[in-house]
């Protein structure tokens, strides 16, 4: 039961004995250098038991020992195990459940835990008669006390302290008494896996019955929370300091706009949405009773209003009740998800004005999380997070109370649809079948006309997808049509509260083609998916085409294939899980230790300047408004109510205006002030409102000194890339190229890997060759890359005549190639080639050439370039506008724009180190920007592009690319401990030990390994006391 390690001490000294008594006494010398071999290994396996090549060494019981290296190393290992994380005191852990009755800044606690979490309070003349009361009150009731710690530091645990009183007697000023946690109390509260800021946040103790978290449902969002059995952690700061950096930097209402896109990230869900689309409608009245009592819930204290219908009985409308929460001077318009489903065209349906919905309904769009530009957004940024807490406190208050009286279900019944709806469903579902059959006919005639750079298998394919999504999609539109405007369905869908017409549309319509990796289901084997079609059949349904709905049920068939289906889902889901979070931890390390200094420029713990403006305008992303600065607008709109003109002002006005803010601005922000004050119609009293606001607000949206803007970029890239999609799909419509897609493209530019997986150019062309599709096609056949072997349909090995390669006409027509120009090719001195029938064959020969020497040399020749640019596998002539282009599979930038006819200012590659060779580092400064947004964006993921501006600007730094991982920025950090936590342990200390490096903890990682408070945010400053 010793240590692993004092076995193998043991091991080494009892080798070490025997080495020394063989020597004494003289033993023959190959079994001293046996013995000097085993001292060896022991010695070898007591630093590192899993060196290849050598046996590990085991217990009796068979299990490897844990020695030195084993103990530092990987995620269990001191660095990352009990350094970088570890367990600590003051924490809790239970299920969550969710309470819509709390403010959303609460956390409701169990008395069990509350009784167990203490907070040390240091008596003095103002509270020592509350610590008294609690003292004598003990451990097992709350609230209490379950310590007492005299000044001299001995501590007395009250449950088995005898007199309570006499103890409670004996405080006096300087004693602790360490006292039961109380309502009001800020503790953190945490969710894993924790993927940004905003999964640990700043709460409010409610201490209430029963053993689960209560968590308010609108603040799941930022947490990724559901109340399907999730735990969460709770955890109780211990000293004023800790304290009052929660409650200055952590609160919940102050986290509600994110850093990741600037728009709010609590707002209402769910039951919330559809309730406050259900009050604001038109047909939506309250009696005068039903509406104080709402006014009353939601905590509104003034007079109310009158009602909207007077008479005998008097109603209130919902839009009145609504509007008693907004902010009185509150004027905006704006269009919610409803018109948008709706598809009447009606845009701006929303209006408040002075505070009062005028019109439209409130759903997502209005009030929802994760809604940038909504009404919730507006009322955090320009009324402040307090505000915007107070009014989803209320809002929500009264939506849930709402609800809960009108009620609200969704049943089986309302997936019914009416016959003729169904009837016009299977219509659509037996036209597509029949057009599917009709395409198969013409394939098998070969009168199927060919799609571009497709292979006649490949048109089939293309057509019968495409013929097949449209179906299921317009059976979803009729489905989604008959549905009338009460479904509980269509209600939760259009207003964004949950699913989307496409769920509705499976439920009642079909649920169309199943795939797997991205194709149909193939056929299996001998040419069937499953037994039980006929050989080869054509029709949709052997492929994966599932007709039934989920009302109906599937047919066993179907049922197969969408499980098929599915399973491909969940082991997407895992496997995407895993490889963003490998990512994510590498871009932390990565970018942990970059802050923004008071000059605001980011810069790395050395001084070293990666940024010379944060953001390259210094405006913080989570102060944003949805990126921008200021919303210019809508600071125009709001000040022309009060100091409108009949006349616009005028470009000299404004240039004379702006004179005085010119140089605070930058000159985009300075541009577009220029021509929006210039378009407006302001007073000039008015202009220079507008003026002064903007000032204030980019005053305020200034990023702060201090910011650790490095581990908030890595989290906003990293934490989208969990919703990412894994696989590489055709692009939608136009499948000239693929294209790698989603996570794995992330990945491959974040490790900034020299060729990409699949490389491809956008070649613009000169003003000559734009403008029709054969001068194009005449460019892109110049930069094709062919071999002989590409234009040779088949090649004859005979030892008299020599080499026949019989060409394809065809194909030299297609290339553009001569047989004069493959046989100049392949002429050497050696070589005798003769062009045989008018050009169609080709002979080569060599003198006294054996056969095998023939075959090599036909090979060879077959391999040689006959014209156009290597790597370019593919060119497809597309049209843009008026003008004609160039799209590659492939990619060679340094040789393309060197050919004739390619305009070299407008060639683009998505291979970066291409554009860093050629161009240089800013271009491929840009290339990565550009590559890593239109990932996100393809995927409607939206980040600020001042976070991807960091990463890019941080792995070309250094005048060349460096990857986020091992070999590249994290490997190359000054700190031997932050190298040593992140990968490759052992070996890094080492080599720092015999180089004698010194560690100078300024980075973030080495102080969180020795204890320290990292020099990043608060941890920045310094007091100094004259």
């Amino acid at each position: 039961s010793e240590d692993d390690l004092t076995h193998k001490i043991v091991d080494i000294l009892r080798v070490n004995q025997r080495v020394r008594e063989s020597k004494e006494s003289g033993t023959p010398h190959l079994i001293v250098q046996d013995l000097v071999d085993l001292l060896h290994y022991h010695v070898t396996t007591y630093f590192d038991n899993e060196v290849s090549g050598i046996p590990q060494a085991h217990h009796r019981s068979g299990r490897p020992l844990k020695t030195l290296s084993q103990r530092l190393k990987g995620k269990e290992g001191r660095f990352r195990g009990s350094l970088s994380g570890k367990r600590v005191d003051f924490s809790s852990r239970t299920v969550i459940s969710p309470d819509p009755s709390l403010d959303i800044g609460e956390v409701g606690v169990p008395f069990e835990v509350a009784k167990k979490l203490t907070i040390p309070e240091k008596v003095s003349p103002w509270n020592i008669d509350a610590l008294k009361d609690l003292v004598m009150r003990g451990p097992f009731e709350h609230p209490g006390a379950n310590y007492v710690i005299r000044p001299d530091g001995v501590k007395i645990r009250l449950d088995f302290a005898s007199d309570r009183k006499a103890l409670a007697d004996s405080l006096v000023t300087g004693y602790i008494v360490e006292r039961h946690l109380m309502d009001g109390d800020v503790v953190l509260f945490n969710r894993q896996p924790s993927l940004h800021r905003m999964s640990v946040m700043a709460h409010f103790v409610r201490v209430l019955p029963f053993r689960t978290f209560r968590l308010h449902p609108s603040v799941c969002p930022p947490y990724n929370a559901d109340f399907d059995g999730d735990e969460m952690n709770l955890h109780v700061p211990q000293s004023e300091e800790s304290r009052s950096e929660a409650l200055m930097l952590m609160r919940v209402q102050d986290q509600i706009l994110s850093p990741r896109y600037g728009g709010p990230i609590i707002g209402g869900i769910r039951d919330f949405i559809t309730a406050a689309f259900l009050l604001t409608r038109d047909e939506t009245t309250l009696s005068p009773a039903e509406f104080s009592n709402l006014a009353l819930i939601g905590g509104y204290e003034d007079d109310l209003p009158d009602p909207a219908n007077k008479g005998a009985h008097p109603t209130y409308t919902g839009k009145q009740l609504f509007s008693l929460f907004l902010p009185k001077d509150l004027n905006y318009v704006l269009t919610s998800k409803w018109a948008k489903s709706m598809k009447s065209g009606e845009t701006n349906d929303v209006v408040i004005k002075n505070g009062e919905l005028i019109s439209g309904v409130v759903d997502k769009a209005v009030i929802g999380a994760e809604e940038p530009d909504s009404l919730l957004h507006r009322i955090a940024k320009d009324y402040g997070n307090e505000q915007a807490r107070q009014f989803l406190n209320s809002i929500l208050k009264v939506l849930k109370t709402f609800l809960t009286r009108r009620g609200f279900t969704y049943g089986f019944n309302e997936l019914e649809l009416p016959t003729e709806a169904k009837e016009k469903i299977r219509e659509t579902l037996d036209e597509a079948y029949h057009n599917v059959l009709e395409l198969n006919k013409k394939y098998k005639a070969g009168t199927l006309e060919g799609t571009r750079g497709l292979s006649p298998e490949d048109t089939l394919e293309f057509h019968t997808v495409n013929e097949l999504a449209r179906a299921r999609e317009r059976a979803g539109r009729i489905a989604d049509k008959a549905l009338p405007i009460e479904n509980s369905g269509a209600i939760m869908a259009r207003t964004g509260a949950r699913g989307s017409s496409l769920n509705v549309g499976q439920m009642t319509a079909a649920l169309g083609q199943q795939s797997v990796r991205g194709k149909r289901i193939e056929k299996g084997l001998r040419g069937r998916s499953l037994s039980h079609f006929p050989w080869n059949d054509p029709s949709p349904e052997s492929k994966g085409f599932v007709k039934s709905n989920y009302r109906d049920g599937l047919n066993p068939t179907e049922f197969f294939f969408h499980a098929m289906g599915g399973r491909e889902g969940l082991v997407d889901t895992a496997v995407r899980t895993q490889q963003s979070g490998y990512m994510q931890r590498r871009l932390v390390n990565a970018l942990e230790h970059l802050k923004v200094e008071y000059d605001l420029t980011v810069r790395d713990p050395n001084g070293h300047i990666i940024q010379f403006l944060y953001g390259e305008d210094g405006v913080d992303p989570a102060k944003s408004d949805h990126g921008r600065p200021i919303n210019l607008d809508r600071l125009i709109e709001t000040e022309a109510l009060e100091n409108a003109s009949r006349v616009k002002l005028g470009m000299e006005e404004t240039e004379k205006l702006l004179k005085r803010f010119a140089p605070k601005l930058n000159d985009r922000l300075l541009n577009e002030l220029k021509q929006k004050l210039a378009e407006s119609k302001l007073t000039e009293q008015g202009a220079k409102n507008v003026l002064e606001r903007v000032e204030e607000a980019l005053d305020y949206s200034r990023v702060e000194p201090g910011e650790a803007s490095g581990i908030v970029a890595a989290q906003s890239i990293g934490e989208p890339g969990t919703q990412m999609t894994l696989r590489t799909f055709h692009f939608a419509g136009v499948r000239e190229r693929d294209v790698t897609l989603g996570l794995p493209r992330l990945m491959e530019l974040v490790d900034a890997r020299k060729i990409p997986a699949t490389p491809s150019m956008d070649i613009y062309l000169d003003e000559e060759h734009r403008t029709s599709n054969e001068k194009a096609l005449k460019v892109a056949k110049e930069i094709l890359f062919t071999k002989v072997g590409n234009v040779v349909e088949y090649s004859e090995v005979d030892p008299t005549e020599g080499i026949k390669l019989h060409l394809s006409q065809d194909t030299m027509l297609d290339r553009d190639a001569k047989a004069e120009e493959v046989a100049k090719v392949i002429e050497t001195g050696k070589r005798n080639v003769q062009i045989d029938k008018g050009g169609k064959v080709i002979r080569v020969n060599m003198e006294n050439a054996d056969l095998s020497t023939l075959f090599t040399l036909r090979n060879k020749v077959l391999n040689m370039k006959l014209k156009g640019i290597p790597g370019i596998t593919r060119v497809t002539v597309v049209k843009e506008g008026d003008e004609w282009f160039i799209q590659t599979t492939g990619s060679n930038l340094g040789k393309v724009v060197a050919v004739n006819g390619v305009d070299p200012k407008r060639v683009i590659t998505n291979n970066v180190h291409e554009v860093a060779q050629v161009l240089g580092i800013e271009a491929a400064r840009q290339t990565l920007i550009r590559e890593v947004m239109s990932t996100l964006d393809e995927q409607g993921l939206e980040v600020d592009i001042r976070h991807i501006f960091l990463v890019a600007d941080l792995m070309t730094a250094k005048g060349y690319i460096q990857q986020i991982g091992r070999h590249g920025i994290a490997g190359a950090k000054s700190s031997v401990l932050a190298r040593a936590a992140f990968e490759i342990t052992v070996p890094t200390l080492a080599e720092a030990a015999v180089k004698g490096e010194a560690e100078e903890l300024k980075g973030v990682t080495e102080n969180v390994i020795v204890g320290l408070p990292i020099p990043v945010g608060t941890g920045m400053i310094d007091l100094y006391m004259s």
